[in-house]
Order: C-alpha cells, then structure tokens, then sequence
C-alpha cells in the first residue's frame, strides 16, 4: 500500500466515524484490511484498495470503519468511576427521580459490552431501592461485530480476570465450555445498538448518566467538541458524564464543568 492509498482509506474512515488514523497506523491499518480483503474473494489488498477507489461500495468502507475502531475494554475499568456511580452518582439520582421512578443510563462506545454489563451488576446491588423503578440501559458502538458479542454476553478466562471481581464473577456467570457467560437476568438489562457518535444522537432522547470513557482520545480536536456538544444536549442539568483518566472538556468545549471531587466526571454548564 502507498502512502497516497493509506491516505485515501484514513481520510474514508474519519470522514465515516471521526477517528484519526495516523501513518504510525499504517501496519495496523494493512493488518486489518487483510481479513476484508480474504472475506471479499480479492486477490489482496491491492484489490480492496482500487475497490475502495471506484467510490461505489457503501458496505465496504463501513467494513473497513469498523474494523479500525479500538475494541480494548474490560470489566470496572480504572475501578474508581464505577465506585463513584455507586456511591455519589446513583444515590443522587435515586432521590432526584423518586417522582418518575425513571432513569436512563448510556454506555457510549461500548465495545463488547463490559462497561455496561459493570454497570448492570452495580444496579443489581441496588435492586431492593429500585424496585419498581423502570431502568433503562443502553450500549452503543459503532461495530456491528463488538455489538453482536455484547449481546452473547460470553466472555473468554482472560476476558473476565480483567477487572471483575471473583465473588462477581461466581454470582451473575456461568460457565459454558472455555467460556463464561454472564446470567440472562443482567443481559436482559441492557439493551445494544449501533450508534455513530459524530452523528445526530437526538433520536436517542436523553439521559440521566453517560458513560463515554476512552473514545474522545482517538478523535482530533473539532470532532471532541462536535461529540461533547452533542452529548450535552441529551444530558440534563443534573446529570452526569464520565470521561476516561486521560480524557477532558477543556480546551473542547464549554458545554460541561468538572464535578469538584469526582476526578473525570462532569455536569452539563447550566
């Protein structure tokens, strides 16, 4: 693959999902599109590239967006957002919605769904204080491939010694050959979806917390603020927002404040 070829299929996967694909990409780039190429009966990735080129293949620069997304996720990530969830976000927001008995919960660039399954687990703690409340939770990305494996909620040995705890892991999996597969009672709390984040996310209504953790880092500068701008608006004043350790609003957008004390959660500015 040229220079001028990796070019052309960066500025295609940008223009489809905002990710910036850097030429110390390259190697990763060519190693991904290897399977594409195999899948599509091409001769190699000389074929795949002038496939690219004629402009008219829709499905296959979806394909090749997709398979350049970073799937690296696992259970209660950096631990201590979902502490603060439990202990100084979920507690507000069981006073503040007593009246509708309501709440919404996004997990933003899910990937194969640990991050909302983490949060599943923290709700089932508090299922006497919820009952009858209606909770809703949901687990978005832009791979159809991480979707599909969220949905299975089957995780391999290495998968679930990722952060989950031991007593977790023995309550809400089973095991299932090699694998572990999480108890159809927590899979039934969160429902999946494919979501583009550069895209106009009103039809997803609003929500009372969003997790988008370690997504913003693969986006330039304007598409921070375009995603964090977007995000506010389906977010209400006393709601929350939770950035990964190495993620931040400022210099992106004016749109959120720091929650004083929680280290990479926000509120909308009012």
């Amino acid at each position: 693959m040229t220079p001028a070829e990796f070019d052309m299929l960066a500025a295609q996967v940008r223009l489809r999902s905002g990710l910036v694909v850097g030429h110390d990409k390259f190697y990763l780039l060519e190693s991904r599109l290897v399977p594409i190429a195999r899948r599509r009966g091409l001769a190699g990735l000389d074929d795949l590239v002038a496939l690219v080129a004629r402009g008219n293949d829709e499905a296959l620069l979806r394909e090749i967006t997709e398979a350049m997304t970073t799937n690296e996720s696992f259970f209660f990530r950096d631990v201590r957002p979902f502490d603060v969830f439990r202990t100084e976000t979920l507690p507000h927001l069981l006073q503040a919605r007593a009246a509708t008995r309501r709440l919404r919960i996004w997990s933003a660039a899910c990937s194969s769904g640990q991050e909302p399954y983490s949060l599943a687990m923290i709700l089932h703690e508090f299922a006497a204080q919820l009952e009858g409340w209606t909770i809703e939770l949901l687990g978005t990305d832009l791979s159809s491939e991480m979707l599909d494996k969220a949905r299975a909620g089957l995780y391999s040995q290495f998968e679930v010694q990722r952060g989950l705890p031991v007593q977790m892991l023995m309550t809400h999996f089973s095991r299932v050959g090699q694998q572990w597969q999480l108890a159809p009672a927590l899979r039934s709390m969160v429902s999946f979806g494919r979501v583009n984040l550069i895209e106009d996310l009103s039809a997803l209504g609003e929500f009372d917390v969003v997790f988008c953790r370690n997504v913003l880092i693969y986006f330039d500068l304007p598409t921070r603020a375009k995603v964090l701008d977007n995000i506010a608006r389906q977010i209400p004043l006393d709601g929350a927002l939770y950035l990964g350790g190495a993620e931040t609003v400022l210099g992106a957008t004016d749109r959120f404040r720091p929650v004083p004390g929680q280290r990479g959660v926000y509120a909308v500015a009012a």
